[in-house]
C-alpha cells in the first residue's frame, strides 16, 4: 500500500485538489490518501509556510501531492503574519524552495505534449536543475569589500558598491552531473532520442564551458540518445516554431524556469501543465498553474493540470497503466471540446471539466478523427468548385471517422506544410487530395515530404504505368510526368486505374496519410480501396429529435434548462434543415437519464421523428391499405403524388382539406398560414402552423406539414401515449 500525502495549499490548489482527488477512488489502486498543511496561512498563523508536522507526514510518504502555493514579498510577507509574530525576525521562504533544498530535489521535470491547438503534434520535456543556478540564493544588495577585486564594472563606480545588488549563478560538478545523467536516463526511458542542453556559452564563456565539458562527458555515456547545446534564446525559438524538433530540454534553475512556462504555452497554457519533483528522497507533483488567489472558490480554475500531476504522480509509484489512462481521459475531454474551462476557450466550470474527465476515464471513446486538405490555387479563386471535401467527408464518415476539419490551401509550399500541421495536430487520419500533377505548381508531395521530414525517391515502376497509360492514349511523355513518380521515403504507392498520378499512404507517429489525386473519377475509387476501417466505435448515447414548426431559438432555452435542472451532463446540437430542426442529445448515462421526460413533454408537439425521417418519408406506409380522399386549396405543392394509391371498396375512407392563407407564389414576404384538417371514421382533427413566406421552397413546408398533419390524426400517440411515429 503506498501512502501519499496530499497538500491542497492555497488559492485554487484547493479547488483542483477537491475536483480531481475522486480520480483515486475510480481507479481503485493500492493507495492510502493523507492530508496536511503546507503554503500562506501556515506562515500568517504560525510563521512557517511548512509546519515541522508537515514535515514529520512527509517523511513517512511515498509520494506528496501539492495543490498550489502562495509567495509573497518580503515587506507584504511581514506585514501579513498575526499581530503577535510580526516584528520577530521570521523570514519567508518559499515552501517549493524548502522542499526542493530539504529533500534534494534536484530536478524539476516539466513534460509538454500536443493536447490542443493548431500544430503537429510534440512531445518534449524541460528539465530544470533545482537547487543551484541563479536560483541557489546566492543574492544580495550591495557588492562587499571582498569581493570587489573581480566584480567590477563601470556603472558601480558611478552608483558606489552600496547602490548596487548582484546575483551569483552557482553551478557544481556534483550537482551538474546528476542532472544531465538524469536528463538522459529519462529520455532512455520514456523513448527519446535527443538531449538538449539550453545555455548561454557564448557570453557566461567560462561558467557555460564547465557545464559544456560535464554534459558531453555524461553524454558519451549514452551512444543511442542525440546530444547537442544551444543558446537558451535559440531553444526558446524553436520550441514555439518547431517544438515537435526536441525531446528532452535541460538547462540550469533560471533558463529552465522560463523554458518550462514556455513549453507549457506551447501546450495549451499552465492550466494542462503538471510537474513533478524529483531526487533520491520524497518526491512531490504537482500542475504549476500558481494559487491564483483571486480566482479561489470561483469554479474557474483549470483541472487538467492536476490530472495529470497525479498521472506522473501514479507513474512514479509504478502504477503505469492508471497514469496512461488518465492522460488519455484528459486528451479525450479536450479533444471533444465540450467541457472545457475558459482557457482553453470553453465556458464549463473546474467541477464540469472534472467531472467530464473522470467520465472519460470510465467511458474510453474509440472514436477516430479525420481531416480533409484540398489542394489547389483554383479552389480558393471559385474557378472550381470543390465537391471532392463533401465526397470524402461523407466515405469518412461512413467508414467511422468523425470529420472534425475541411481544409484548402493554394499551391505554395509553406501553406501546404501549415495546413499539414495543422490537420496532424488534431486527427488520426488526414486525407490530401489534389496536386500531384507534372506540373511546376503541383507541390503536394513536396509539402507532405517537408512536413514530415522525409526525401523524396523516384519510383520506376510508377513511371513505367504513367509511360504506358500515356503511349496508350498516343500521348507524349514530358519530363516533367517524372515528377508523378516521386514519393516520400516509406511511403507505400497507390495505384491509379483512372489516371496518370498514383497515390500515396504514409504511416507517421499514430496517424496515417493518404495523399489522392485531385480528379473525383480517380481520387473516390482510390479513397474506397485503401481506407482503413476505424475501430469499432463505443461513443456516448445519443436522443434525437426531428422537428417541425420551431426554430432553434424557440426551443434552446428551454431544453437546456431542462439539462441543467436535472444536474446532468449532456452536449446539445441543433441543426437546421429547412424545414426541419434536428436535437440531438449526447449523454453519458446509461439508461433512461433524468432529464429525458421533460426533454419530451417539450419538444412533443413538434415531433416528426426520433430517426431522422421525415414526415413526407414516413406517410406511404401510414395509408396504406386505406381509402382517402384529398380536398387541396393549395396548388403547387403537388400533394396528392405524396399518397399512395387509395384502396378500392372503402366505405369510410379518410377524408382530407387542406388550404393557405396566400398563393405559393411572389411576392415573397410575410406569412403563410396553413391549415388541414382530417376526418378519419368519425374523429375530426385539425391542424394550422404559420410559416415565413420565404421563397419556392415553402412548397417544401407545405408538403411537410400535409404529411405531418396527417399523420398525427393516423397515429393516436398524439392524441393518446401508447404508440408513437418512429
Amino acid at each position: 500500500m503506498k501512502k501519499i500525502l496530499v497538500l491542497p495549499g492555497d488559492g485554487i490548489g484547493r479547488d483542483v485538489c477537491d475536483a480531481a482527488l475522486p480520480v483515486f477512488d475510480l481507479l481503485q489502486l493500492p493507495v492510502e490518501l493523507h492530508f496536511g498543511d503546507i503554503g500562506w496561512e501556515c506562515w500568517r498563523r504560525g510563521g512557517d509556510p511548512v509546519p515541522e508536522e508537515t514535515w514529520r507526514q512527509i517523511e513517512r510518504s511515498d509520494a506528496v501531492l501539492l495543490g498550489a502555493i502562495t509567495s509573497k514579498g518580503k515587506l507584504e510577507a511581514e506585514q501579513e503574519l498575526i499581530p503577535e509574530l510580526q516584528g520577530k525576525g521570521l523570514k519567508y521562504v518559499s515552501p517549493v524552495i524548502q522542499l526542493r533544498q530539504r529533500l534534494e530535489l534536484f530536478a524539476n521535470v516539466r513534460p509538454a505534449r500536443h493536447l490542443t491547438g493548431a500544430r503537429k503534434p510534440f512531445h518534449c520535456v524541460v528539465i530544470r536543475e533545482n537547487t543551484e543556478g541563479l536560483y541557489a540564493g546566492m543574492d544580495r544588495k550591495g557588492i562587499p569589500a571582498s569581493m570587489s577585486d573581480w566584480v567590477r564594472h563601470p556603472n558601480i563606480d558611478r552608483s558606489g558598491p552600496d547602490e548596487a545588488a548582484i546575483s551569483v549563478r552557482l553551478q557544481t560538478r556534483f550537482g551538474l552531473e546528476r542532472l544531465f545523467r538524469y536528463a538522459f536516463d529519462y529520455a532512455r526511458d520514456n523513448g527519446l532520442d535527443r538531449v538538449t542542453f539550453a545555455d548561454k556559452p557564448n557570453v557566461l564563456r567560462d561558467s557555460g564551458q564547465f557545464a559544456a565539458d560535464i554534459f558531453h562527458a555524461i553524454a558519451a555515456g549514452y551512444p543511442g540518445i542525440g546530444a547537442d547545446i544551444q543558446n537558451v534564446d535559440a531553444v526558446a525559438l524553436w520550441l514555439v516554431r518547431r517544438p515537435e524538433s526536441f525531446g528532452v530540454i535541460v538547462a540550469e534553475n533560471m533558463y529552465g524556469d522560463i523554458l518550462s512556462d514556455l513549453a507549457a504555452g506551447v501546450m495549451g497554457g499552465l492550466g494542462v501543465a503538471p510537474s513533478a519533483n524529483v531526487g533520491n528522497r520524497v518526491c512531490y507533483f504537482e500542475p504549476v498553474h500558481g494559487s491564483a488567489p483571486a480566482m479561489a472558490g470561483k469554479d474557474k480554475a483549470n483541472p487538467a493540470a492536476m490530472f495529470l500531476s497525479i498521472a506522473l504522480l501514479l507513474r512514479h509509484l509504478g502504477f503505469d497503466e492508471a497514469a496512461a489512462r488518465i492522460d488519455a481521459a484528459v486528451s479525450q475531454t479536450i479533444r471533444a471540446g465540450r467541457a472545457l474551462t475558459y482557457d482553453l476557450g470553453g465556458n464549463a466550470g473546474t467541477a464540469e471539466m472534472a467531472r467530464a474527465i473522470l467520465q472519460a476515464l470510465r467511458r474510453p471513446q474509440a472514436l477516430k478523427r479525420a481531416s480533409i486538405l484540398c489542394i489547389g490555387d483554383e479552389l480558393l479563386n471559385g474557378s472550381v468548385v470543390n465537391s471532392n471535401a463533401a465526397e470524402i467527408g461523407k466515405r469518412l464518415s461512413a467508414a467511422g471517422y468523425a470529420v472534425g476539419l475541411q481544409l484548402s490551401s493554394p499551391d505554395q509550399l509553406p501553406a501546404i506544410r501549415a495546413a499539414l500541421d495543422q490537420c496532424l495536430g488534431q486527427s488520426d487520419l488526414v486525407v490530401v487530395n489534389g496536386g500531384l500533377g507534372p506540373t511546376s505548381d503541383d507541390l503536394t508531395r513536396d509539402g507532405v515530404a517537408a512536413a514530415l521530414g522525409l526525401p523524396l525517391h523516384f519510383d520506376a515502376g510508377s513511371m513505367a504505368h504513367i509511360e504506358q497509360r500515356l503511349t496508350g492514349f498516343g500521348l507524349a511523355v514530358n519530363p516533367q510526368n517524372r515528377r508523378q513518380a516521386m514519393f516520400p521515403e516509406g511511403a507505400a504507392i497507390l495505384p491509379n486505374a483512372n489516371g496518370t498520378a498514383p497515390g500515396f499512404a504514409l504511416d507517421w507517429q499514430d496517424r496515417r496519410i493518404l495523399v489522392l489525386p485531385g480528379p473525383p473519377r480517380e481520387c473516390l475509387p482510390m479513397l474506397d480501396a485503401s481506407l482503413p476501417p476505424a475501430p469499432a466505435r463505443q461513443d456516448a448515447p445519443v436522443r434525437r429529435w426531428l422537428l417541425l414548426g420551431v426554430i432553434e431559438a424557440d426551443i434552446a432555452d428551454a431544453v437546456e434548462t431542462c439539462l441543467r435542472d436535472a444536474g446532468q451532463e449532456a452536449a446539445v446540437s441543433y441543426l437546421w434543415r429547412y424545414p426541419h430542426v434536428e436535437v440531438s442529445i449526447r449523454h453519458d448515462d446509461d439508461g433512461e437519464p433524468a432529464w429525458l421526460d421533460a426533454v419530451e413533454t417539450l419538444l412533443r408537439p413538434h415531433l416528426v421523428s426520433r430517426d431522422g425521417a421525415s414526415a413526407v418519408s414516413q406517410l406511404a406506409s401510414a395509408l396504406a391499405g386505406r381509402a382517402w380522399l384529398l380536398d387541396s386549396g393549395i396548388t403547387g405543392a403537388d400533394l396528392g403524388g405524396l399518397l399512395p394509391a387509395p384502396a378500392a371498396g372503402d366505405a369510410d375512407p379518410v377524408r382530407i382539406r387542406i388550404d393557405a392563407s396566400r398563393e405559393l407564389a411572389p411576392p415573397w414576404q410575410g406569412v403563410l398560414s396553413l391549415s388541414c384538417q382530417i376526418d378519419n371514421g368519425g374523429q375530426r382533427n385539425s391542424y394550422r402552423l404559420d410559416v415565413p413566406h420565404r421563397g419556392a421552397e415553402v412548397a417544401d413546408y407545405v408538403r411537410e406539414f400535409f404529411a405531418w398533419s396527417l399523420l398525427r390524426s393516423l397515429n393516436e400517440a398524439y392524441s393518446h401515449t401508447e404508440s408513437e411515429p418512429a
